[in-house]
């Protein structure tokens, strides 16, 4: 096994591949120049990211990177299947929020600014895109903040860059991306954080390929007023989402639906969410309420390890 840990987007970022190829190792080692090119596209805290010229320009057309028109589409694979409840059109909301810069520099405690207007997130159909040119129009009004959406791409765009060296799995701050089963045949051991007690885990998965993605309120969070806030936005109110899912880990057939459909269940609550995860075969999930209390859906079983 080879591995290499860096921060990078906000997180830690782990990445293992199970080989013992030089050129492997090599690969690894060129993980933190991705990160940095995808972040020096993708992030809104650089203030000449692309994403952030193209938050400046909403109003007039403008083209853009692959990697931005791939990350864009994967927002509206997510707004879509989540049934809007997850979509990229959030920065004002976070901004009305709170959320003006990258958490590790963010205070403990904001003083409440008067907000005459709520900012209710558009959907992403107002958006035009031209997938000929990849043009992307904004308007003047809807700006875009990618966020976990950028880290689960980056995610499993790795896993299929090494995955030619060797089974591989990559941790983005939470959204775990799995090629396949190792070479000793043994499943990915994957822990569930305790929300309650985060240096221990309830839970550990078995994991033979697929993605993995946990979102919560307990992490990204902050006083402002007498609010506490957190960076989930509930599209339906335009604020932080009041629910009561505390935390909830979504296992997918690849990062990139687990990662929406995490948030999609803590933004819903417990009843729908759960009820939601149902419906979908292909995901299982684990919701932590605020109350302490622990729910499974009934495919969950077939991934704890007992």
């Amino acid at each position: 096994m080879k591995q290499i840990e860096f921060h990078a987007m906000g997180s830690r970022i782990l990445a293992i591949i199970d080989s013992e190829a030089p050129q492997a190792e090599r690969t690894l080692k060129s993980l933190p120049t991705w990160f940095e090119e995808w972040e020096q596209v993708l992030s809104r805290f650089r203030f000449d990211s692309e994403l952030s010229r193209m938050n400046k320009a909403a109003g007039l057309p403008a083209r853009v990177s692959d990697v931005f028109w791939e990350v864009f589409q994967v927002g509206c694979e997510a707004e879509e299947f989540t049934g809007g409840l997850v979509r990229p059109t959030v920065m004002d909301a976070l901004l009305q929020a709170g959320y003006d810069r990258s958490f590790d520099q963010m205070p403990e405690y904001q003083a409440v600014t008067p907000v005459s207007n709520l900012t209710l997130p558009a959907a992403l159909s107002v958006i035009t895109a031209n997938k000929t040119d990849h043009t992307i129009l904004l308007p003047e009004h809807v700006h875009l903040d990618f966020g976990g959406i950028a880290k689960g791409w980056a995610a499993h765009q790795t896993t299929i860059r090494l995955m030619e060296y060797g089974s591989v799995l990559v941790d983005a701050g939470g959204d775990i991306s799995i090629s396949d089963l190792p070479r000793n045949h043994e499943p990915w051991a994957v822990g569930i954080r305790d929300p309650f007690q985060p240096d221990a885990h309830f839970e550990t998965l078995r994991i033979e390929r697929g993605g993995v993605a946990t979102s919560g309120t307990d992490y990204r969070r902050w006083q402002q007023g007498d609010s506490m806030n957190h960076h989930l936005i509930d599209p339906g109110t335009g604020l932080p989402s009041r629910s009561d899912v505390l935390a909830a880990t979504v296992v997918a057939p690849d990062i990139l639906q687990a990662e929406a459909a995490a948030k999609a269940v803590v933004i819903s609550g417990s009843q729908v969410g759960l009820g939601w995860l149902e419906e979908h075969p292909s995901l299982a999930g684990v919701l932590v309420l605020q109350s302490g209390e622990i729910l499974y859906s009934q495919r969950m079983d077939d991934y704890l390890w007992r």
